[in-house]
């Protein structure tokens, strides 16, 4: 996962991208409780003293988008949660028990290793959030992997391009000798000499070549337009964008006629990759630390300008049932009642 996560997130404008605009998104979306109890939802707010809710939803969701997995850990002082804090997933493995499930988890920091069991209660103080895998029971698929071989196909389009650039934008070739005597091997080293120090990198960019005494130079490589660079890279970057459920005229990346113009593009990465995502998460924490900590929470959103129009029409039907009371109304529009 390392390599896949450096040569991939960090190396890759596209998956970067995504992943940025898919935790950020999440992240701004907050949890309201779903009852009356409100001390889950406060502990969400603030977790800890370093980090406001948001900016620890931001690293959870960021892991489970990048990796496939996240972690939180409840930091308890006689039995009460306390704090949340994110936990990096390459640093978690799951200890299974007799019968294959996870019963304890390894931390480990460089050379130490902290062992998190689950309380006399049965209590874990850690909870794993990952994405469907079929093939592992303890590990989410990462949208990386499946979208692999295009991030491949665009890192080396990217990295074709800057040896390009660096050969004088001009494709590789041969220079032909067609002496009537061989070059010598001192004349071979001062006549590559010659072309690295004049005629390499961009500040050689399209200088001329002076050829004498027989020396023909023949282009090999074929042309980007034969190629089709351009769409090449572009048809990975939508390779890309769709593993991580982000539509590609979001990322500028032309070519992509899903969608008719940009708030139905962005309208459906809200409720197709954002919501869903939310949604998952209120309910993997609710479902936690629901007992331990009073309260249970779902997603809030009112501030969330995506949905705004909606739920304007939905108040707008509510408000004219004329079967319903004040009090049904208010809690069908989620204000309570």
């Amino acid at each position: 996962m390392g390599q896949l996560t450096r040569e991939g997130f960090e190396r890759n404008a596209v998956a970067y991208r995504c992943v940025r605009m898919i935790a950020e998104a999440a992240a701004s979306v907050g949890f309201r409780a779903s009852g009356a109890e409100q001390e889950l939802a406060q502990l969400i707010a603030q977790p800890n003293s370093d980090q406001a809710g948001p900016d620890l939803l931001e690293t959870f969701y960021g892991h489970i988008t990048v990796t496939g997995d996240a972690y939180l850990e409840a930091v308890s002082i006689d039995g009460e949660v306390r704090e949340l804090f994110v936990l990096r997933p390459d640093r978690m493995k799951a200890l299974k028990g007799p019968r294959g499930w996870p019963v304890a988890w390894e931390h480990r920091v460089g050379s130490e290793v902290r062992r998190i069991v689950r309380e006399a209660d049965g209590f874990s103080p850690v909870m794993h959030l990952r994405l469907f895998h079929p093939a592992n029971d303890y590990d989410g698929h990462s949208p990386l992997d499946a979208a692999a071989r295009a991030v491949d196909i665009h890192n080396a389009g990217g990295a074709w391009t800057k040896s390009l650039i660096d050969n004088a934008a001009r494709p590789s070739g041969a220079l032909v000798y067609s002496g009537a005597e061989a070059l010598t091997e001192e004349q071979r080293a001062e006549l590559k000499s010659d072309l690295d120090v004049n005629f390499r990198g961009a500040p050689n960019a399209g200088r001329p070549m002076l050829l004498e005494g027989g020396l023909d130079w023949r282009p090999m490589s074929l042309s980007p337009a034969d190629m089709d660079f351009v769409e090449q890279r572009n048809a990975a970057a939508r390779e890309i964008a769709l593993a991580f459920g982000v539509p590609p005229m979001l990322l500028g990346i032309p070519g992509d006629a899903t969608y008719a113009n940009y708030r139905e593009a962005n309208s459906a990465f809200w409720r197709l990759t954002v919501l869903p995502l939310v949604n998952k998460a209120a309910r993997g924490i609710s479902g936690w630390l629901g007992e331990r900590v009073a309260g249970g929470v779902v997603a809030d959103l009112e501030g969330v300008p995506a949905f705004q129009e909606e739920r304007a029409e939905q108040w707008a039907r509510i408000d004219v049932a004329s079967f319903l009371t004040v009090e049904e109304k208010r809690r069908m529009a989620g204000v309570g009642g």
